[in-house]
């Protein structure tokens, strides 16, 4: 298969330190979606310096109260979404994977990524407007998953744990924002409290990581056959 032909994954990553086991794992991740035959787009939020607020004056004048879909639903028809949302935009609807990566910061996503979300899941570009929600809105078909970091060890994260279950607190993310624009979302990559391993826990906790996303690409339709 021709690299025109291969499906694209993009990968959004949240990290201020270039340098973390966040961003590390990250690599891991891109490397071994290459090998499964994914061309890889990767969005560094914090290097990109993105600007995380959904504000009015990336719209232009405004008649009355501002409104924030109703007016993206007017830039999307009108042809004036600001520059970098649109950039962002169409690598995200050009893409047939999304891995979000983050570290867990207060049990979600840090602000950096969920500005982003706000930002270029455009109403009317992605859902509503002329999409629905869910399987009928723009991203259906395509997949999406979590690749993240924790504070709190896996045994805070069980049921019953310190914290409870870690799905408990990946629900709005997995129902209200990737499934509600259609994706499939497939199981989280995790790796918790990296903060306390050694070097060798961290090289090995990286190779589980490779390992965990070479196998859901290899259980995914996308993989190049």
């Amino acid at each position: 298969m021709s690299t025109a032909d291969a499906p694209t994954a993009l990968i959004v990553h949240a990290h201020p330190e270039p340098h973390s086991f966040s961003t590390a794992q990250m690599g891991a991740a891109a490397h071994a979606l290459r090998d499964a035959g994914y061309r890889v787009d990767v969005l560094d939020l914090y290097a990109d310096a993105w600007a995380p607020a959904l504000a009015r004056e990336e719209f232009g004048p405004v008649d009355g109260h501002f409104k924030p879909q109703a007016e993206q639903q007017r830039a999307v028809k009108e042809g004036t979404l600001d520059a970098a949302v649109k950039a962002h935009l169409d690598r995200l609807l050009a893409a047939d994977l999304l891995v979000l990566s983050f570290p867990l910061w207060w049990f979600s996503l840090p602000a950096i990524l969920k500005g982003w979300v706000d930002r270029v899941f455009v109403m009317g570009a992605v859902f509503g407007g002329d999409h629905g929600l869910f399987g009928d809105a723009a991203l259906a078909g395509k997949r999406a998953m979590l690749l993240f970091t924790t504070g709190g060890s896996s045994e805070s994260f069980r049921p019953g744990g310190a914290f409870g279950a870690v799905d408990d607190f990946l629900f709005h993310i997995h129902r209200g924002m990737l499934e509600f624009v259609g994706y499939e979302v497939l199981d989280p990559v995790i790796t918790y409290g990296p903060a306390r391993m050694s070097d060798r826990e961290r090289s090995a906790a990286l190779e589980r990581v490779r390992k965990a996303v070479a196998l859901t690409a290899a259980d995914s339709e996308l993989t190049v056959r």
